[in-house]
């Protein structure tokens, strides 16, 4: 695994990650069809199909293991019920969760540091700091 990705894969993830927030962010909070959102997202945008695909892939992959991510946060900060957590920070975690465990090619500090990033950039005044003790804290327990 390298420790960093070219600037162009770096910026295209970046823009993969900030749509598949919006999407899941979405679904979260309206609970439309997953497929809808992420097609009516994608059609709005005008996006690299490698943008597209990596939103699709995380997109997918943190529905598919919504449980168990779930329960992996919570085990990470259990004074924090995922349910009540904010609905932007609950989908940054799930997203770099999924990475951290199905990205081989992604470097766990560019997960975080870019889980950091989306929470500092939507979230609250707290959210970048509560996403990097919960990640750090994932990171530590899997030994990564």
């Amino acid at each position: 695994m390298t420790e960093h990705l070219p600037a162009a894969k770096s910026a295209a993830r970046h823009q993969a990650r900030t749509l598949a927030l919006q999407v899941l962010f979405e679904v979260d909070l309206t609970h439309h069809p997953v497929d809808d959102v992420l097609a009516r997202h994608q059609h709005d945008l005008a996006l690299p199909d490698e943008v597209r695909d990596y939103a699709t892939r995380l997109v997918n992959g943190v529905m598919r293991d919504l449980v168990e991510l779930d329960r992996t946060i919570g085990a990470a900060a259990p004074a924090f019920p995922v349910e009540q957590l904010a609905a932007v920070d609950r989908n940054i975690l799930r997203i770099a969760l999924y990475e951290l465990r199905n990205e081989r090619d992604v470097p766990i500090k560019a997960a975080i540091n870019e889980a950091v990033e989306l929470a500092k950039h939507f979230g609250g005044d707290q959210s970048s700091k509560f996403v990097n003790g919960v990640l750090g804290t994932i990171a530590r327990e899997a030994g990564r």
